[in-house]
């Protein structure tokens, strides 16, 4: 049975694609700050004051462990978040230490756990931003800036020597995901130009399974328009 390491597998992207896999009759392991009943098996995820290297070898281990000697076929990190704030907003350095902890750590970790335990040719995805491609992000300072740490992430780990060799790095950047978060935060907004969770997870999937090909390194923006979902 092929195996998929989710890391925020309780987030709305993250619970879509727990659902995905497991209809395909893959084990899910989650890894997130609450239990995904849908999973196979749960890492929790904690609040304490531990430092990345400490938080990431513990949550490293216990993949291993339920993994037992086995290699997992993917690990997707799709855990973040979103704040904004420029460099004279009240909560500026709050909300970058919060992107920071949200998209750079959490795609630190998930390489981590896959120079450990993924397979070979199997496939390691984070989550970037489309925005974090075009320049600056004057308005969201540090989450422009987490997700460009991302995007060099991907990079880095695409080249030999980056201790995953043999296996396949990418990047995938919604733009605008159709969850009830962002449907609550945006009432009127145009939902025919927002991209379905679960075109999301299905692109993941076949990535994974290797139904369809993807390119090491490479950043993939996910576009919707018209309730067409495009993989640029």
């Amino acid at each position: 049975m092929p195996s998929v390491v989710v890391y925020g597998g309780r987030g709305a992207l993250g619970s879509a694609c727990v659902g995905l896999f497991k209809q395909q009759a893959w084990k899910v392991i989650s890894i997130d700050y609450n239990i995904n009943p849908e999973a196979d098996d749960n890492v929790i995820v904690s609040d304490s004051k531990q430092g990345l290297a400490e938080h990431g070898k513990r949550i490293t281990q216990d993949i291993g462990d339920l993994l037992g000697g086995d290699k997992t076929d993917a690990v997707i990190c799709v855990a973040g978040g979103w704040q904004g704030g420029n460099a004279a907003s009240k909560n500026f350095l709050k909300n970058a230490d919060l992107s920071i902890k949200q998209s750079v750590d959490t795609s630190l970790i998930a390489a981590n756990i896959a120079a450990r335990h993924l397979r070979q040719n199997g496939l390691l995805a984070l989550t970037g931003a489309i925005p974090a491609l075009e320049g600056g992000t004057p308005g969201m300072v540090g989450y422009g800036m987490a997700k460009a740490a991302v995007h060099h992430l991907v990079a880095s780990l695409a080249m030999p020597g980056s201790g995953i060799d043999g296996g396949r790095v990418v990047g995938i950047l919604p733009q605008t995901l159709d969850t009830p978060a962002n449907r609550s935060a945006m009432p009127s907004a145009d939902f025919s130009s927002w991209t379905p969770l679960p075109e999301v997870a299905n692109v993941l999937h076949q990535w994974a399974s290797e139904q369809t090909s993807c390119e090491s390194g490479r950043l993939y923006k996910v576009i919707t328009k018209d309730s067409v979902t495009s993989i640029l």
